[in-house]
């Protein structure tokens, strides 16, 4: 095994270590190892002002503060506990302000209302936030070209986004939140307004697999992407499409009538992803 697989440090990395891409970050060079675990820790940390309760007012302060402490490390460099381990991914890979702020754009959608049935243009713009945005800061990190990185940050960021959509249905709906766009349950005949009502439809399995062959595109357009890319700088994208990819897949064939039983990754996916990009 590479030293690259070596095993961490509690510093290193308390928040990445459950996450789904927790792997596709560790084999990475340590310097990219390290700052992809603090891009991540800092949207963990959006995530969760968003999703954590309390009233709207304070969680939108609270991302409001994260906002200045950005807007300070760019201006003149003055760190806060937010920040301070921000500074050395910023400087080292030209990490973009906009990209941040884009992130806490896409939560600050979620605390202004809980989203429910936006049509599509609301939609891709908080998947573009809430997902492409992370993206850009990764591809940075990863050493990709500027208009590759950028073109596989829309498709990527859309098609994990939108497959973690599909896959959280119920858990989104435990919040007051339906992510599924207005147009699709149209045409899927689904005219509700009540969440509940709605996931219980018919309809719904063929409004999310409307959704999920748009997903699958965005997966597609990914890979042509990669396919052009630096082997090394696309390996952690990769294996992140596929885990994802793999998540889709399980979804499409378990479809979408209640009840529907819980898909999360699988150990398998993992491990294919590892062998396939060459990793021992």
């Amino acid at each position: 095994m590479s030293s690259e697989m070596q095993t961490l440090s509690a510093e290193e990395t308390p928040a990445a270590a459950g996450s789904s891409f927790y792997t596709a970050m560790r084999i990475l060079p340590r310097p990219q190892r390290e700052a992809m675990y603090h891009v991540y820790t800092f949207c963990r940390a959006a995530d969760d002002i968003a999703d954590n309760g309390g009233p709207r007012e304070h969680r939108l302060a609270e991302l409001a503060r994260y906002k200045a402490d950005i807007d300070q490390l760019y201006a003149d460099g003055r760190l806060t506990s937010r920040t301070r381990d921000l500074a050395a991914p910023v400087a080292e890979f030209g990490l973009l302000k906009d990209d941040f702020f884009a992130v806490l754009d896409g939560m600050e959608m979620d605390v202004l209302r809980d989203i429910r049935s936006p049509d599509w243009k609301e939609l891709d713009l908080y998947c573009d936030r809430a997902a492409s945005a992370v993206g850009r800061l990764s591809v940075r990190i990863f050493g990709m070209g500027e208009a590759q990185g950028i073109e596989l940050s829309h498709h990527l960021g859309r098609a994990l986004q939108l497959t973690n959509i599909l896959r959280d249905v119920d858990e989104d709906a435990a919040m007051g939140r339906l992510y599924l766009p207005k147009e699709a349950l149209r045409e899927a005949g689904i005219t509700d307004t009540n969440i509940k009502d709605i996931l219980a439809h018919p309809g719904l399995d063929r409004a999310c697999r409307n959704i999920a062959q748009i997903t699958r595109n965005h997966y597609v357009q990914s890979e042509r992407v990669m396919a052009r890319c630096a082997r090394r700088a696309a390996r952690s994208p990769r294996m992140m499409a596929t885990v994802y990819r793999g998540i889709l897949e399980k979804l499409i064939a378990r479809g979408w009538h209640a009840p529907r039983a819980d898909v999360r990754r699988s150990k398998r996916y993992v491990l294919w992803a590892v062998l396939r990009d060459g990793i021992f």
